[in-house]
């Protein structure tokens, strides 16, 4: 409760766990509420309700898991499918912090009303015959980590994939590993550079489920891998093979998620890291400081974000440094989603054109490559040590 409360300034959030067992948070409505069922419960047990195993085997062999997460997907592409989608996004308090009544009233009022539909037209233009990429992405990153650690330590592992928003659910996913037998878990964020609404909130969301467990895990949480030398080196065979294909370009941007200023004057590290990122690659890729640029996409709300802004800084480009080729790269994302294939494919290369830019391509997230499978597998077996050694 402490680390939330100094993360987030602007937010006053109850943990009602610690408060009292029987409210909790209600993201997906905005709201404290207490159900009907825990009311009759509450004036007749004192006492929280623990989950725990009706036929657990004292017996069970432990198993380590290791739980991938990202982001999270609508079920499909329409209004309908997105707005609890997005209302269960938006009601996070580190994705957006205002006080909760006044960001209701947006949120119901006029977010809610309208977004759905201009969302779910963005995404029928991404979704695929696997359905949500940013999903089927997950599941083969997952499949791929699993196969190497197989590979490498036996059955000892059971490695899931869940999404912070949307399904497959955190604590979902954690019951079906705790059935399995985990008994030490390490959780993956798939976020290189650590970012309290994503990062952060993630852990909260883990955290937040340890508490109804009547067992917990030995627990290992990796919160950032924005300069880890695997990763870096598959983002930088990545540029160069896009090179070898395309030809190299007037410049490289770097197009990372955006989040407001205040954040990073509050001490949310994300820039930061971000900042490393681009140094790291330009140190390897060999170039000068003038032939990358460092930007930021997707900015939401009337609040100053960070800064450029990669939907201007493209047109900037050509219209002050008269670059007529570009090629965009996210590396703030693990996989190819909405924020890439539609955003950075429709918009920013559509702000480029319209500013007179001739050649605009976009290097793909890493995915389920090999050289991503191997980075996120070192990653993990460097962070479980003592657990395989």
């Amino acid at each position: 409760m402490r680390r939330a409360q100094a993360r987030r300034a602007l937010v006053v959030r109850i943990d009602q766990r610690r408060v009292n067992p029987r409210i909790r948070y209600n993201r997906g409505q905005c709201d404290l509420v207490m159900s009907r069922a825990d009311q009759a419960d509450s004036a007749q047990e004192p006492a929280m309700k623990y989950l725990g195993q009706s036929d657990y085997q004292h017996a069970t062999v432990p198993r380590i898991g290791v739980l991938l997460t990202n982001l999270g997907t609508p079920e499909a592409p329409s209004a309908k499918a997105l707005k609890p989608y997005l209302k269960q996004f938006l009601c996070d308090p580190p994705v957006v912090e205002v006080p909760r009544p006044i960001w209701w009233l947006i949120l119901n009022g006029i977010i809610l009303n309208t977004r759905p539909k201009r969302s779910a037209e963005a995404y029928s233009a991404v979704w695929n015959e696997r359905g949500s990429p940013l999903l089927a992405h997950l599941e083969d990153q997952v499949a791929g980590v699993s196969a190497q650690l197989t590979s490498q330590h036996g059955d000892r592992f059971v490695v899931r994939g869940a999404m912070r928003y949307g399904s497959p659910a955190i604590a979902d996913v954690l019951t079906e590993m705790f059935e399995a037998g985990v008994q030490k878990l390490a959780v993956l964020p798939l976020y290189p550079q650590y970012g309290g609404p994503t990062t952060g909130s993630t852990f909260d969301e883990v955290s937040s489920d340890l508490t109804r467990r009547r067992w917990l895990p030995a627990l290992r949480f990796i919160s950032s891998y924005h300069d880890d030398p695997r990763y870096i080196t598959a983002v930088v065979d990545s540029i160069r093979a896009h090179w070898t294909a395309h030809g190299r370009a007037d410049k490289l941007v770097l197009s990372y998620h955006g989040m407001p200023k205040r954040y990073l004057l509050e001490g949310d590290p994300y820039h930061c890291q971000c900042q490393k990122t681009t140094r790291l690659l330009k140190e390897r890729l060999g170039w000068r400081d003038t032939d990358i640029v460092t930007t930021f996409q997707s900015k939401f709300g009337p609040e100053e974000w960070l800064k450029p802004y990669t939907v201007e800084e493209v047109a900037r480009l050509v219209e002050e440094e008269k670059k007529k080729s570009i090629a965009v790269i996210a590396p703030a994302f693990s996989s190819d989603c909405i924020e890439t294939l539609e955003e950075i494919n429709e918009e920013i290369k559509e702000s480029f054109e319209e500013a007179g830019g001739e050649e605009f391509t976009y290097i793909p997230c890493l995915n389920d490559s090999i050289a991503h499978i191997d980075a996120l597998s070192s990653l993990i077996d460097k962070n479980l040590r003592g657990w395989i050694d």
